[in-house]
């Protein structure tokens, strides 16, 4: 039994397709990670949050002071601030207006 050239489309068309948004994501993920290593070699760390997941962060540390969570997000979003402060690159894309702008939580929460 025969397929018909449909199908032996769709097939290849299927295995074209998987195979190359596999590779694709293979190759950016590969290049991201070389960029990270070589920031780390270099300045000896990276910031660990991009602008919006640290302004995510920042919301959800003030929508939830009582959490047992909430020191230790804290300190997550201090960490990843002043890593940004001493670093000349960061690996995600803030521009020097968002870091100069950044302001850590610890110290607001220790003078209040």
């Amino acid at each position: 039994m025969a397929l018909a050239p449909i199908t032996w489309v769709m097939m290849l068309g299927s295995i074209v397709l998987l195979w190359g948004v596999g590779g694709w994501a293979m190759y950016r993920t590969l290049t991201d990670e070389d960029r990270k290593l070589d920031l780390i070699r270099r300045q000896g760390t990276i910031d660990t949050y991009s602008p919006t997941a640290l302004q995510d962060l920042r919301n959800w540390i003030e929508n939830n002071p009582g959490d047992p969570y909430y020191e230790e997000a804290v300190d997550r979003h201090d960490e990843c601030v002043e890593v940004l402060r001493e670093n000349e690159e960061p690996f995600y894309d803030w521009s020097e207006s968002e870091i100069k702008a950044l302001e850590t939580i610890g110290e607001e929460s220790a003078a209040d």
